[in-house]
């Protein structure tokens, strides 16, 4: 007999009156084509509870099983050796950890065929120590996943790179900065199916700001101090593209030789609107708006009607999209680090401050510096939800089945909780 023959008819009407799990945002502000995410939410909290490499309470065991809500119980930085390969349908909540957060630095991660993965609130640094030719982030393969708030530094090939059967990815309010040299990349986006880039800085990259092919939506986001490989290039191969350019702000740096958009061709169709770029140095902010042109934007196809990707909610001038970026990208709960917050006084400098770098471990980075470890709050059922907020929204500190339940709003309660703890604006 089915599941559905034991259920009454007010269960029914409850169950129908769910929203959707393919439908249902990864979270309140999720947007993109990887909007959609489903994380964990059908599965388990597991608890972080040490800064070891691996074994029990490791970041490592807890993304090394499917389907998991993955919860901080300590903050501080986790030194890896080898690379960190996640599993599908994982929740990273870096925004539960106490102190400061969470810094992963080492080796890198791997997010291929991480089906449904949500990140947010966590600084992903991979270093000089790392394997030769990996990228910090590498995605291979997989489909519905999103990263929000994540600061993504120091790939010893690419820093964020997304090449292959890739379906459904939003990277938002995120910082991809200093690729080392002598490749110094701040990623290869190509995808078919769907890659959208929101209010991103990237910063201090010598190439590949990003280099995009494919599907994708670049929106809002800030390009400052690329190298001569090239700011955003369009492309540079036989394949065909599509994107929209939208209300970017793009700033020269000391570092900065070539013009903004580089190395397109006819096979890349680019639908270019309001894009700012300030290229003069001087200290001051005083961009100006491109040409709508193949001049303007190296020799792509310009192409008058925006395709019909899942846009931002709210579209930002760019002035206002620097704003927002240098206020909010990044890991920014509690606060930033000083990695993140010495990338954003650069821009700040308005062309005056920031350089390619080979090793972070010596000046100006000194590596990735010391995070809190903080103190958790009470959780007497050890539901990964503490027995304040329980308490104050109805549920049961001492039952930890009820993190796990689904509610009104289709969210599991832990998913409520963890989202409040951050804004859920873009």
């Amino acid at each position: 007999m089915r599941f559905f023959q034991f259920l009454t008819a007010a269960s029914l009407a409850a169950l129908s009156s769910l929203p959707s799990v393919s439908a249902l945002l990864a979270f309140p502000g999720a947007e993109g084509f990887g909007r959609n995410a489903v994380g964990g939410r059908t599965g388990s909290v597991y608890h972080v509870t040490n800064l070891d490499d691996e074994g029990t309470g490791s970041l490592r065991d807890a993304v090394s099983t499917t389907n998991r809500i993955v919860v901080f119980d300590v903050g501080g930085t986790i030194n890896i050796t080898d690379r960190i390969v996640v599993s599908k349908n994982i929740y990273i909540a870096g925004q539960t950890a106490p102190g400061d957060g969470i810094t992963v630095y080492g080796n890198g991660l791997s997010f291929s065929n991480a089906d449904n993965t949500i990140v947010r609130y966590i600084r992903l640094r991979m270093g000089k120590g790392g394997d030769s030719g990996k990228d910090g982030v590498t995605i291979a393969e997989g489909e519905n996943m999103i990263f929000d708030h994540v600061s993504v530094t120091w790939g010893r090939d690419e820093t964020f790179s997304i090449n292959g059967d890739v379906y459904n990815v939003t990277i938002q309010n995120s910082i991809i900065g200093q690729g080392l040299e002598t490749h110094s990349c701040g990623g290869l986006m190509q995808s078919d199916y769907g890659i959208s880039l929101f209010r991103n800085l990237y910063i201090d990259n010598k190439t590949r700001n990003p280099k995009v092919k494919g599907t994708n939506d670049f929106q809002n986001n800030v390009v400052y101090n690329w190298g001569g490989g090239g700011g955003y290039i369009a492309g540079d191969s036989a394949g065909e593209s599509f994107a929209n350019i939208i209300n970017n702000y793009f700033i020269s740096g000391p570092s900065t030789s070539v013009t903004a958009f580089t190395r397109g061709n006819e096979n890349f169709h680019g639908y270019v609107s309001n894009n700012l770029y300030d290229s003069d140095r001087d200290g001051i902010l005083n961009g100006v708006v491109l040409c709508v042109a193949t001049t303007c934007y190296s020799p792509m196809d310009i192409v008058t009607t925006q395709y019909d990707y899942p846009t931002p909610t709210k579209l930002l001038t760019p002035d206002d999209a620097l704003t927002y970026v240098l206020a909010n990208a990044g890991n920014t709960f509690p606060s930033r680090d000083a990695v993140d917050a010495r990338l954003v006084d650069e821009v700040k400098s308005y062309g005056k401050t920031g350089e390619l770098i080979s090793d972070e471990t010596v000046s100006p980075m000194n590596g990735p510096g010391y995070i809190a470890g903080g103190t958790a709050p009470t959780d007497t059922d050890g539901d990964g939800i503490p027995d304040e907020w329980e308490t104050a929204n109805g549920l049961d500190a001492s039952d930890a089945s009820d993190a796990m339940a689904i509610g009104s709003t289709g969210y599991a309660n832990i998913e409520v909780y963890v989202n409040s703890l951050v804004p859920s604006t873009y």
